[in-house]
């Protein structure tokens, strides 16, 4: 199978993970039967320098004619000056609008191996596995009117949502409870919100069409609290944009670093995959970032365009068994984070050159046990 990925490197140490990310699925394409044909194009900071564009014409219409799209990050402090509708970020949002998708899904998973990196007790986060399914092109960040007022002395943003707009990823969040434990939270604040309110309506009601998976309604505060207290009581996490947002990066604390974290947006004419984690401009261009978040990008590409079950989960077994011997990135090994005489400081590309080896390991595991 052929498929065309359109490759965004972005800024910082978006090209630095981004490269391991594409080395992996570049190693990983003949044992599973695919052409891989990468596309690389630049956006945000890198696009501007280039063409004096976040989003150059060229590199959407690459996006638009691809059949997945791998972004690395996007910003940097040197374009903090510039207007808002010319930073590297608005390049990013208008992608996502052009893409369509409107499911964005973030997974937040405790490996066993690193529950000590975690802020949080082992025995609260050992055994998390959160999927947050975010809207993605509704709510403050898309809808209008918004701006200043003349005098720039005050500022407003407009919450806005339809029935569709919720209806549509309320089905997508069902859909993938049903594929693990049967549960759904959706999170909202229909106390005070009457986007809220049609919130909780319109996930009732789709609710009706999904009866084998429970659902349950928390305000956002209680679930923010509740991810830090009992996270694995969660299971699917569905709700609006600046909430998921916010939640999904606050799940970072039981994978034991942002850096873990992967995401894929689908939905749209083309699903868009990159990991949680910013640019990082302190640390690029060091070797040091970790790349275990764009690789597990990597692994949701291979799940959701591919339509590669096996293939993701070896990927993901690979992650697992690279933790498990001992190695890590500098993210997380730092502060309070247990080091043991077992654990190996690794740079971003030794890390990836690991998750190959153990993608080979698990490959060779499978032919051999069923060769005996």
């Amino acid at each position: 199978m052929k498929l065309r990925i359109t490759v965004l490197e972005g800024d910082g140490i978006g090209p630095e993970v981004t490269r391991e990310a594409v080395s992996v699925l570049t190693a990983s394409a003949g044992h599973y039967g695919y052409d891989f044909r990468f596309d690389h194009r630049s956006i945000g900071g890198a696009a501007i320098r280039e063409h004096g564009s976040s989003l150059p014409p060229a590199t959407l219409t690459a996006c638009l004619e691809s059949d997945a799209v791998l972004l690395g990050a996007v910003g940097g402090p040197e374009f903090d000056a510039l207007p808002a509708g010319q930073r590297p970020e608005s390049g990013l949002l208008a992608l996502r609008r052009a893409l369509g998708g409107y499911a964005n899904l973030r997974p937040a998973v405790c490996y066993p191996a690193i529950a000590d990196c975690s802020p949080l007790r082992r025995e609260v986060v050992e055994g998390a596995d959160v999927l947050v399914v975010r809207e993605l092109l509704g709510g403050l960040y898309f809808s209008e009117p918004r701006g200043f007022n003349d005098q720039r002395t005050a500022a407003f943003n407009t919450m806005r949502y339809t029935a569709e707009e919720v209806e549509r990823v309320a089905r997508v969040a069902f859909g993938l409870a049903r594929t693990r434990r049967r549960k759904l939270t959706s999170v909202d604040k229909a106390n005070v919100l009457e986007t809220s309110q049609l919130w909780r309506e319109v996930v009732t009601r789709v609710a009706r069409d999904f009866n084998d998976v429970t659902l349950e309604h928390i305000y956002v505060d209680a679930c923010a609290l509740r991810l830090m207290l009992r996270p694995t009581s969660f299971d699917v996490i569905l709700t609006e944009n600046l909430f998921g947002d916010i939640l999904s990066d606050e799940a970072a604390a039981l994978s034991g670093s942002l850096g873990m974290l992967a995401s894929a947006t689908i939905g749209g004419q083309v699903a868009l995959y990159e990991p949680v984690h910013g640019s990082a401009p302190d640390i690029a261009g060091q070797n040091t970032a970790n790349p275990l978040g764009a690789i597990a990008t990597a692994a949701l590409l291979l799940r959701y365009t591919a339509r590669n079950e096996k293939a993701a989960r070896d990927l993901e077994t690979a992650i697992g068994d690279v933790l498990a011997a001992g190695f890590r990135t500098r993210d997380l090994c730092h502060g309070g984070h247990r080091f043991t005489p077992k654990s190996f400081l690794v740079s971003t590309k030794e890390m990836g050159a690991h998750v190959r080896r153990a993608l080979a390991d698990v490959i060779d595991q499978q032919h051999t046990y069923h060769a005996v």
